[in-house]
């Protein structure tokens, strides 16, 4: 029987059971009712702003989005969300869908925490942000009615998720700083990992090869 929460159906296919079971088995209760919130949370967002979405992919991209924080998938050469999004391109092709959806879902993972963007290409991109930027930053909750803000933190609780989720992303970037050059992450660094030192862009635009 289909799951409900809130008026959003959880996709019950093969495709979105095998991707749940990846991820409740790379993560933890943090990260896996984090994610589920964040398809919910994106779904009632696209809703209220009159946006079709594809559910499998809105899936996919929220589930997988934080993957590249885990230890089964991190990885320390690139950034977090570039892990996640090519776990997810690999999945969608191994399971039949088309190479531009699945690249609509890396480029929903990719961009996740890249403000300003999203917004501007098609709903299976924008979806995850909607999400995210809903359960981690409280951003749009006034797009959510209460009611249904409710029934999804009744189906996913999340105490303490503050603190939690800087743990996670501080953990899963703390043995690759270099990659949150460019990116709000490196606040998380510099308020996490003792020593951590920005890279600053006006220095190193002074501080470039070429003559002045």
């Amino acid at each position: 029987m289909t799951e409900t929460i809130a008026g959003i159906a959880i996709p019950d296919t093969k495709l979105a059971r095998e991707a749940t079971d990846l991820v409740q088995e790379a993560a933890d209760r943090v990260l896996y009712h984090h994610s589920r919130r964040v398809y919910l949370f994106g779904r009632l967002k696209a809703r209220h702003r009159g946006l079709a979405v594809d559910p499998e992919l809105a899936y996919v991209g929220a589930m997988f989005h934080d993957l590249g924080l885990t230890e089964r998938y991190g990885r320390t050469d690139q950034r977090f969300e570039i892990d996640g999004a090519d776990l997810a391109r690999e999945f969608l092709l191994d399971h039949g869908r088309t190479p531009a959806e699945a690249r609509a879902v890396w480029l929903a993972i990719a961009l996740h925490t890249t403000p300003g963007v999203v917004e501007h290409l098609e709903p299976e991109v924008a979806v995850v942000t909607l999400g995210v930027e809903s359960d981690v930053l409280g951003f749009g909750l006034d797009e959510i009615t209460p009611e249904d803000r409710a029934a999804v933190v009744a189906a996913h609780e999340r105490p303490g998720f503050k603190e939690n989720i800087l743990r996670r992303f501080a953990d899963g970037m703390k043995d690759r700083p270099d990659t949150t050059f460019g990116t709000m992450n490196d606040d998380v660094l510099a308020h996490f990992v003792p020593g951590f030192t920005r890279s600053d862009f006006v220095e190193i635009i002074r501080g470039s090869v070429w003559p002045d």
